[in-house]
């Protein structure tokens, strides 16, 4: 089942202001900037039952040790020196705290199976299309392959913006395993949380390091957000689910979270027809595991290609990017 949340980006000071009560953490807050004062515990190798100790900035001392929710095992959100914790869920209208599934713009969750090995069109509008690239592996036992998004290929105007997850052996979080490129061109951004990487070709398109690796918000102002963090495929998870992860391959992948804007009522794809104001969810929501099938449709030749069967992407070119970004 492919590993993905799909989540309303916002930013977190305005309800981190409000977080005394329960009310104010289900809100959803104004785009405005991280608080200064946000750490994020991220998965290791052993993804579960982290800690993060805050300091106590005033008498530089070790104030409290923070861990995640049981909401949220695998990341989470602190606030120091308080050590409150926040699952993404708790800021981000959308996500689904626990196992990662697709949420739909109807705010219903569903899994997308997908194939190992290919790449689907989660998004096609207009004026952006995005694929995803699916790894995997088969568990004997089962018809089909649990699988993950292990890159996106973004095109809008006559640009490709490319994110990935490197194949990785042993797990560390000290390790940067992101690959960016834009238009072909990598992009090396330094390996600090709030280092920014601003295009010098298309106004408003910024990518910031939300921790010192393996964590970004990438924002096409006027466009979209998104929130994408590398983790791994935990020893324990394997053992749960009986994914079958070995020494040679962590299984890392994105665990991602969208914010779209301004699209049109024609937009497609696995997740885009769930914005269409039209759009009638003829999954069985009260199901355990509700499936999306019909992934035909979706597939597309290469991670930048606009060729799915429900793609309507049209290039426009740098015009449209441009008045976007003021």
């Amino acid at each position: 089942m492919a590993r993905l949340s799909l989540c309303v980006v916002a930013a977190l000071v305005a309800v981190c202001a409000a977080a005394a009560s329960v009310a104010a953490q289900s809100s959803a807050p104004p785009p405005v900037p991280l608080p200064s004062n946000y750490h994020v515990i991220s998965p290791g190798r052993f993804k579960r039952d982290q800690q993060l100790a805050c300091n106590d900035d005033k008498t530089n001392k070790t104030a409290c040790m923070a861990k995640c929710d049981r909401r949220c095992p695998n990341q989470c959100i602190v606030l120091c020196p308080g050590c409150k914790t926040f699952c993404m869920c708790d800021f981000y209208p959308g996500v689904s705290c626990g196992d990662p599934r697709f949420t739909g713009g109807d705010g219903n969750n569903f899994y997308f199976h997908g194939k190992k090995d290919q790449d689907f069109c989660i998004l096609s509008d207009a004026n952006l299309h995005i694929n995803a690239h699916f790894i995997g592996k088969r568990n004997a036992a089962m018809s089909r392959d649990f699988t993950w998004i292990q890159a996106l290929g973004i095109r809008f105007a006559d640009h490709r913006l490319y994110m990935g997850a490197q194949k990785t052996a042993k797990w560390s979080n000290d390790v940067d395993r992101l690959e960016l490129a834009f238009d072909g061109a990598p992009i090396d951004i330094p390996t600090e949380a709030g280092a920014v990487w601003e295009s010098a070709t298309v106004p408003g398109l910024t990518i910031t390091r939300i921790a010192a690796t393996n964590g970004i918000r990438v924002h096409l102002k006027g466009m979209l957000d998104i929130m994408a963090n590398v983790v791994p495929i935990s020893e324990e998870d394997s053992r749960i689910h009986n994914y079958g992860v070995t020494e040679d391959d962590s299984l890392a992948h994105f665990d991602l979270g969208f914010k779209f804007l301004d699209l049109t009522d024609d937009v497609h794809g696995v997740l885009g027809q769930t914005y269409r104001p039209n759009y009638v969810n003829q999954l069985d929501v009260s199901s355990k595991m509700p499936v999306m099938g019909g992934a035909p449709n979706y597939v597309s030749s290469d991670i930048f290609a606009t060729d799915c069967a429900v793609a309507r992407f049209r290039a426009t070119g740098i015009s449209m990017v441009t008045a976007r970004a003021y």
